[in-house]
């Protein structure tokens, strides 16, 4: 199993962005620590970009051998471009977010992309992604 770990705007900026929702840990330390977890039992890519069509490429360059960690970032709540590109592609995928998206303003509420998702988890910080991950290892899900 290779899990794609495509993270979008902004998300660059963690570790000095906005301490209160997002934390103090960095992208790197993101990706270290998603390393670490899944040492040997999958293996793992890691995209982040702030443009929205470049997130659209790195989704249609997905195989059926892949399972999809995506946090849209603000795309979530706007960009019907990933959620078309996620249907055409139909691979497997689980949304995350680091803060608690639905404690925060209410445009955030709202997100283009769950209803296509095998699931959601939100508000757990790195935890976020670690259990995303640990669901795709344990459930053998298949592409739809």
């Amino acid at each position: 199993m290779r899990i794609t770990v495509l993270n979008g705007p902004n998300l660059n900026l963690l570790g000095t962005r906005e301490e209160s929702h997002y934390g103090s840990f960095t992208l790197a330390d993101l990706e270290d620590q998603m390393r670490a977890h899944l040492a040997s039992r999958a293996d793992v890519s890691f995209y982040q970009s702030n443009q929205e069509g470049d997130i659209v490429t790195e989704i249609q360059k997905l195989s059926s051998r892949d399972r999809l960690i995506l946090n849209a970032g603000a795309f979530t709540h706007t960009s019907i471009a990933i959620r078309d590109a996620l249907a055409a592609v139909k691979v497997p995928f689980i949304e995350v977010h680091i803060s608690n998206v639905y404690a925060r303003e209410e445009f955030r509420h709202v997100s283009y992309l769950s209803a296509i998702a095998k699931g959601v988890v939100a508000g757990l910080g790195v935890e976020s992604y670690l259990l995303a991950a640990d669901f795709f290892l344990r459930s053998g899900v298949e592409a739809k």
